[in-house]
Parts: structure tokens; C-alpha cells; sequence
């Protein structure tokens, strides 16, 4: 990555001690490297107070990220996203109290935010920051807390507030928990204080692959979003596209195309006491804010350069996990899970397993990069005798358009019309009803080394992509109807991966809130997919029961998609609930 330098720091705490690291991402040089340093060695400076905020960066990647629950406990439990059920498991299948994911994630989480109470605490007491650093620090901080109660609250619901370090003596360790509004008046007082606190991405201070002014609006914007729909009475109507996934033909499994549904809306709990137009409003504001540059530039990137490592940390990605390619703690494992791991042969060898299901690939137009280019139809997996001798390999999906290119066939005259290029090769390719033939996507493998396990894609935390459909959204809600400016924003998403527009009247009309509304929770759904954003828009629009359950039980590839009132909302883990005596009932149904 020439010229570009990213520095992680890995700051460790155990009984009091630390270890920091400081690792440039460029050739890896520069290392200096300082173990079993006493928080009051750290340096009165800005590098001391870099520090501070870097090692709380560092548990994103070395923590959360490093370990098989995330990205997986943010989205295994959505319509669209499936695996093989063995992958899935019992958090897969909605069995959330005998799953490690949810505590993985109270647990992660909260730690997160005793680790920038901790460093908040520290720099605090330093007297030779600069005043600009130190807001700028300072913002950092105030922005990962917000990050992580916003993850919290949309999980668990009702959580506790923690505003100082579980070590530093100045609160409680048991403590209750906050009303949903409480918990979100404390996300957006941090966040609108960080968001004129941070370095924008423009400006000489900021260090790339650091959160900026620019995320922290964008959180706000995706806060702002979450509260107005939830809120939003019951009665309300989305129109989605799904179903019954398969129908049996004797002993053949035959894919069904997915159908509109009209999801009527369920109060969200712990929303009621809010305007929701308000909100509305405060999200378009907010959202309009980044696009308009007023806390940065942003702006999408071409549609073949978004996930490729060129690309990383640029206009579109605002805040994205950072990672490198083969370390122990900062390589990230669940790119395998996305796209595999290869040998030198480009065989598959381990991994392909988590992908989108058929009617999540049906909801696109043929001609859509988002599935032309962005959906992997071919791939060869390692032949059981482990040999390149292998002669098999995989296509999806199983249709016509890609049977023929595929395979090959008959024309009208007769005549054999052969397999297309890359299918040419020699390979007898197939495609079957099963875990093993599913829609995989490829943003994840751009990677540095894709024969490695752990590897460097990064994780996109927040794109401007999202930026624009909740600017989309919350324009027409606000408005009480379509307007132009909420088109352009839907259109510029669209365009970019060769999607037809979306017009207002005539074919194809989304001239209604409901339609408009509906279209851009779709566009979400196809857009931002397999990026932990799906489950969140069903349960904040309300309509996560009825979509979950109108696939009917299990999805193609047998993965238990039925849901009960009870998993709008994670379990608390055991280990708080006997922890924490402040806290002496479960969420409902736990």
C-alpha cells in the first residue's frame, strides 16, 4: 500500500498492564514495540494521547472481528443471508439463549466501552496535548462508545449506561438498565459532540483508516433513521419481496421466484414516546449534511474499485475495520467464510459457505453489476482425492442464462453451442439445490492473499452508499411523498451499478410513499448486502415477523428462518445477569 500509512496500535490490558504496538501498514516497517508499559509511562503528548485512542481502535480488530461470532452474529439472523445449517448453527436457526453470539456481542461490546471510558479517564489527566488533538481524541472516543451503545440498543434493547472505566472506582459496577430513550439521548449527545470534535477526512490531522467528522454524522444520520421508523405507528405498509422458497416436483426441489408481500408494520417497543416525523427529518438533515460535504468528501467509487484494496479508506468507505493480510490478530478470518480460501491451483479449499439466497439474487435485473459482476458464477472446489486431476467445478445460478453458459446447449438447428468463457476449460460444471450453490458474493475477496486464512478485506462499518439511501428514505418520509431530491439519491446508487432508474410515474411507477418507501428498503437490501445491515432495517421498520415468516419455515438450503416475538430482542447473557445485580429480569421469552 505505497505512500499510504496506516498506524495500529495494540494496546492490551490485563491487571493493570499494557502492551502497545505500533505497526505501519506499508512494508510493516517502523515497528517499535513496548511491553508491560504502566499507564502512567504512556507519554504526556499528542503520540501519548494516539495512544490511548488506538488501543481502543485495536479491540474492533484484535477482539470483535477476530473471532468467528462477528460479522456472523450481526446478520446470520436476516431473509436473505443463508449457509449450510452445521455453518449456521443455533444462533442460524433462532436459537439465540444456546448461542455464544449473544453474549459474545454484550460482552465485546461493553468492553469496548470501558476500554474508551478507560483512555477518556487518562487523557483527561494529561496537561501537554495540544487543544486541537485533544478534541479531535476526544470526538474518537466519543464516537466508538456511540457506536457501540447504538450496536447495544438495537440488540438488547433496554442496556446500561457506562460512563466510567469498571476500574476506576467512580460508578457503580451494577448497574440497571437505561430506557431505550435514555440510551439513545446518550448516542446522539456523543455523537452530535464528536462530530464537531473529529478531524474531517479533508483536513492535515486526520490519519486515514480513522474514524472522522464525517463518520460520526453518518452514525448520527443512521441513528436519526433507526428511531424515526421504529417509531412510526403501527399500520404502516412495505411491500417485500419473498415467500415459500422452493415447492417439491416428486423428488426434484424446484426454486420458486419470490413474490411481493405487503408487511404491515408492528410498533417497535421502547420507540412509542418519540415525533417520528421529527426524526425523519433530523436523518435527511443530517444525511444531506455529508452528502453536501459539510463534514468531508465523499462520494462512491466507480462500481469495480469499491471493495478492491486500492479503494480501501477511500470517498465511499466512511469507517471501515481495519485489517492485514496474514497477522495473527489483524487478519481477519470470515472473508473465508464469504469467498474461500484457495490453493495454488485456485481450487477452493476451504470456506464458501455464508452467501445471499435465490430471492435475494431474483430481486436484480440481469444486467445489475451488483450480481453480473458482484455474485461469484464460477468457482472449483478441491476435488475429493485432493488432486488437480480434479475435472469438476460449480456455476450458479442454475437458470437458463447461466445453464447455457455453463454447460452449453442445442440450438434450434441442431447445432451444440459450447460453453462460454470462463466455463470453456474443459470442466464438467454443475449446479444443484443445495448449501453448496448459493448467491456468493465477491466485496469480500479483494484481498492481498487469498490463500492465507487470515487475510485483510475490510469490513465497511459505514459506506456513503448508505448515506444516500437514508438520505432517500427519510426525505420521502418527511415529505409524506417522493420528491425528486429522494429520487436522485435512490438513482445515483442505482446508476452506479447499471441498474435501470427509478421514475415517479409511467413504467415502473414508485410514485407513492408506500412504493417509494418500499423500493429503497430493497434497494438497502441489495446494496448493502451481507454487510450487517438487513436484520436491523426489518426490526426497525417492524416488519421483521411477518417477513421472516412468510418464507415458511425453513429457507432452500434448510436453514430455520421461522421467528417468535421473543427474537426481536438477544438474550442477556448469564454472565451479566449473575454479574450484575442492578439487573434481575431478561429480555421477553428468555
Amino acid at each position: 500500500m505505497k505512500n499510504k500509512i496506516i498506524h495500529i496500535f495494540k494496546l492490551f490490558c490485563i491487571a493493570g498492564l499494557f502492551a502497545i504496538v505500533s505497526t505501519s501498514c506499508e512494508d510493516m516497517i517502523e515497528e517499535k514495540k513496548y511491553d508491560f508499559i504502566q499507564p502512567e509511562d504512556i507519554e504526556d503528548s499528542d503520540d501519548g494521547a494516539n495512544q490511548w485512542v488506538t488501543g481502543v481502535y485495536s479491540k474492533l480488530s484484535d477482539d470483535i472481528f477476530r473471532w468467528s461470532v462477528f460479522p456472523s452474529v450481526l446478520e446470520f439472523d436476516c431473509d436473505y443471508m443463508t449457509g449450510p445449517d452445521w455453518s449456521f448453527g443455533s444462533f442460524g436457526a433462532g436459537n439465540f439463549q444456546s448461542s455464544e453470539h449473544a453474549t459474545t456481542m454484550w460482552e465485546k461490546y461493553y468492553n469496548l466501552i470501558h476500554r474508551a471510558n478507560y483512555a477518556l479517564e487518562n487523557i483527561d489527566k494529561m496537561q501537554h496535548v495540544s487543544e486541537r488533538h485533544r478534541k479531535n481524541v476526544v470526538g474518537e472516543l466519543y464516537f466508538l462508545k456511540a457506536y457501540a451503545y447504538f450496536s447495544l440498543v438495537r440488540a438488547y434493547g433496554e442496556v446500561p449506561i457506562r460512563k466510567a472505566s469498571i476500574n476506576s472506582g467512580l460508578e457503580d459496577p451494577n448497574q440497571p438498565r437505561q430506557s431505550i430513550e435514555n440510551v439513545y439521548t446518550h448516542i446522539i449527545e456523543l455523537l452530535a459532540e464528536a462530530q464537531d470534535m473529529m478531524y474531517k477526512n479533508t483536513d492535515a490531522g486526520f490519519v486515514e483508516g480513522r474514524a472522522s467528522a464525517g463518520a460520526a454524522a453518518s452514525l448520527l444520520a443512521k441513528v436519526y433513521i433507526t428511531i424515526a421508523s421504529a417509531s412510526k405507528p403501527a399500520g404502516e405498509q412495505i411491500k417485500v419481496r419473498g415467500g415459500t422458497p422452493f415447492v417439491m416436483n416428486a423428488n426434484d426441489k424446484v426454486y420458486t421466484n419470490p413474490v411481493t408481500l405487503i408487511a404491515t408494520k408492528e410498533q417497535v417497543k421502547g420507540y412509542e414516546g418519540y415525533d417520528s416525523m421529527e426524526y425523519f427529518r433530523l436523518a435527511r438533515d443530517k444525511a444531506n449534511e455529508v452528502i453536501t460535504g459539510i463534514y468531508g468528501t465523499y462520494d462512491l467509487l466507480p462500481f469495480d474499485d469499491i471493495w478492491t484494496q486500492s479503494s480501501k479508506n477511500k470517498v465511499e468507505h466512511i469507517w471501515s475495520l481495519q485489517t492485514i493480510s496474514g497477522d495473527a490478530k489483524y487478519g481477519m478470518t470470515y472473508p473465508n467464510a464469504y469467498c474461500g480460501t484457495v490453493n495454488d491451483a485456485g481450487f477452493i479449499i476451504n470456506g464458501l459457505w455464508w452467501g445471499c439466497r435465490d430471492h435475494w439474487y431474483k430481486l436484480f435485473e440481469s444486467k445489475d453489476f451488483r450480481i453480473e459482476k458482484g455474485v461469484m458464477h464460477r468457482w472449483v472446489r478441491e476435488g475429493s482425492d485432493n488432486t488437480s486431476d480434479w475435472k469438476g467445478g460449480s456455476f450458479y445460478p442454475d437458470n437458463e442464462e447461466w445453464r447455457k453458459k455453463a454447460v452449453g446447449y442445442t440450438d434450434a438447428y441442431g447445432v451444440f453451442i459450447p460453453p462460454v468463457a470462463p466455463f470453456n476449460d474443459g470442466r464438467e460444471y454443475r449446479s444443484d439445490k443445495n448449501a453448496s450453490f448459493l448467491a456468493f458474493l465477491t466485496k469480500y475477496s479483494y484481498v492481498t492473499d487469498n490463500k492465507i486464512e487470515r487475510t485483510d478485506a475490510n469490513w465497511p462499518f459505514l459506506r456513503f452508499a448508505d448515506v444516500l439511501l437514508i438520505y432517500a428514505e427519510a426525505a420521502n418520509e418527511a415529505n409524506n411523498a417522493p420528491t425528486n431530491d429522494a429520487l436522485a439519491a435512490l438513482n445515483k446508487v442505482r446508476v452506479r451499478s447499471n441498474a435501470t432508474p427509478k421514475v415517479l410515474s409511467g413504467s415502473g411507477n414508485i410514485g407513492t410513499l408506500v412504493d417509494f418507501r418500499s423500493a429503497v428498503i430493497e434497494e438497502r437490501a441489495m446494496e448493502l448486502a451481507l454487510e450487517g445491515d438487513r436484520r436491523w432495517d426489518l426490526i426497525r421498520w417492524g416488519i421483521y415477523l411477518p417477513v421472516m415468516n412468510a418464507i415458511g419455515g425453513v429457507d432452500e438450503v434448510n436453514v430455520m428462518k421461522s421467528r417468535q416475538t421473543k427474537h426481536l430482542l438477544f438474550p442477556l447473557p448469564k454472565s451479566e445477569m449473575d454479574a450484575n445485580s442492578a439487573i434481575t429480569e431478561n429480555n421477553p421469552g428468555w
